[in-house]
């Protein structure tokens, strides 16, 4: 278990001092006071490597490799797109979840929120997104950025604000679904196979959860979903070739490669859509993220 404590920054106020105590009671960890002291001096105190910190009215998470706070920054550009772009242009994962307003997404892999984010925005106020994070530190700072960051404008704000996050296991929350119960299942395991090293990833890196997506939790998935189960992978992971074997339990045959799917990949013959059919209507799509750092 990561040991952690919740504080406020140095210069702190009552509304600093509240949040601090009511990220330690959601996180499950001590609350101390700042006492001045600098966040080595906190981690040599209470020999810990994870400072929860609360200041100007959102949450850091301070880790051995930087700090973690929420912004939907990796969100923005992407619902710019979906807003405003030319013919043509869209979101790849909206694509992949074939999402339109009204329909509801359980979000495994909650992360930064920024796919949560696109897909509340994809369904709309009248939709329904469900963000499921197993690090309570991570769904503590994601959590509380998505109810109260205040974006610079409001389709964002409200795509925030339609998301409900829960801190659970992604298998044990969906063993308790019953079963049809939402439009689409997502998984974004982003840390089993990463492309390149990125520094504003690091501090995400030390806390997340690393288990892989069993083939128990897919099976779970398609239960639960009523039309797709999307898995999202970048270009040189090997989850496909670890879970390709998945497909034979649920279509007795193996997981076939479908056509190459243009969304938004400079080289279409890159971009490859998985895909197999289960129970003849759901449908579960792997597909590549060039661009996955």
């Amino acid at each position: 278990m990561v040991q952690a404590i919740a504080t406020t920054g140095r210069k702190c106020s009552e509304d600093a001092v509240a949040l601090a105590k009511w990220a330690a009671e959601h996180a499950g960890i001590p609350y101390v006071p700042r006492a001045n002291l600098s966040g080595k001096a906190l981690r040599e105190r209470y020999a810990v490597d994870f400072i929860l910190v609360a200041k100007q009215g959102l949450l850091t998470l301070s880790t051995p490799s930087g700090d973690l706070f929420f912004h939907p920054n990796m969100a923005h550009l992407r619902l710019k797109n979906l807003r405003f772009g030319s013919a043509g242009t869209g979101d790849r994962m909206v694509e992949a979840m074939d999402l339109s307003r009204g329909m509801s997404v359980l979000d495994c892999t909650l992360g930064f929120g920024a796919d949560a984010i696109v897909a509340s925005f994809a369904v709309g106020p009248e939709g329904q997104v469900t963000g499921i994070e197993s690090q309570p530190l991570i769904e503590t700072v994601v959590g509380y950025g998505l109810a109260h960051f205040k974006a610079e404008n409001w389709p964002i704000q409200e795509a925030m604000r339609g998301i409900r996050t829960v801190c659970a296991d992604a298998f044990d929350y969906l063993k308790e679904q019953p079963d049809d119960s939402v439009d689409v299942v997502y998984f974004d395991p982003m840390f089993r196979h990463p492309l390149l090293e990125s520094r504003s990833l690091s501090p995400l890196r030390t806390v997340a959860n690393h288990e892989p997506v069993s083939e128990a939790m897919i099976e779970e998935a398609c239960r639960v979903a009523r039309r797709r189960v999307v898995f999202k992978e970048n270009a040189r992971s090997l989850e496909f070739e670890r879970l390709e074997d998945h497909g034979r339990p649920l279509q007795q045959g193996p997981l076939r490669r479908a056509h190459p799917l243009m969304l938004g990949c400079a080289d279409a013959s890159r971009c490859i859509w998985y895909t197999f059919l289960r129970h003849f209507h759901l449908e579960v799509s792997f597909y590549i993220d060039l661009w996955t750092p």
